[in-house]
């Protein structure tokens, strides 16, 4: 498996994006989606990577700088196959070294509280990721106040 910064151009991961979009929808209220969509994606505050092994496509993930200390996990995503294989804790630990390297003291990110994100809390917390309050421009959502899951990790 590698790892390699990715323009969005290629049929495979807009597939991937429009399948994380899908189920962003399926899992979330309306109004508790923040996946964002490629031209989003494109900004010049956001890089992404995509992981191969050789030409098959395994998954993605972005990072968002929200300032000079503080970034985002975004779009984490993994193929169906690919699955249990390791490739969201090898982007997670990429991202986490990009956001080190970068002079960040700080990586966040949202996530939902329900059961379909449940995997996903786990990876993050497995890294070291602790709940928080919302950041940047978040704010507590959902019927309850509580569908997002907001976490961070310090650097």
């Amino acid at each position: 498996m590698h790892i390699r910064r990715d323009d969005l151009s290629g049929a495979e991961i807009q597939a991937l994006l429009q399948e994380h979009l899908a189920d962003a929808y399926r899992n979330s209220p309306p109004d508790s989606v923040y996946a964002l969509d490629l031209t989003e994606l494109c900004k010049p505050d956001i890089s992404f990577w995509s992981i191969w092994e050789e030409d098959i496509l395994l998954g993605c993930g972005a990072l968002k700088e929200l300032d000079k200390t503080h970034g985002e996990i975004k779009s984490m995503r993994t193929t169906e196959a690919a699955l249990k294989r390791g490739v969201g804790s090898m982007m997670v630990a990429h991202i986490i070294e990009q956001a080190k390297t970068r002079g960040y003291s700080r990586l966040s990110l949202e996530t939902g509280s329900n059961e379909p994100y449940a995997p996903a809390r786990a990876l993050y917390a497995k890294f070291g990721f602790e709940e928080c309050g919302p950041f940047a421009d978040y704010e507590a959502d959902g019927e309850d106040g509580a569908f997002s899951l907001f976490m961070t990790l310090v650097l």
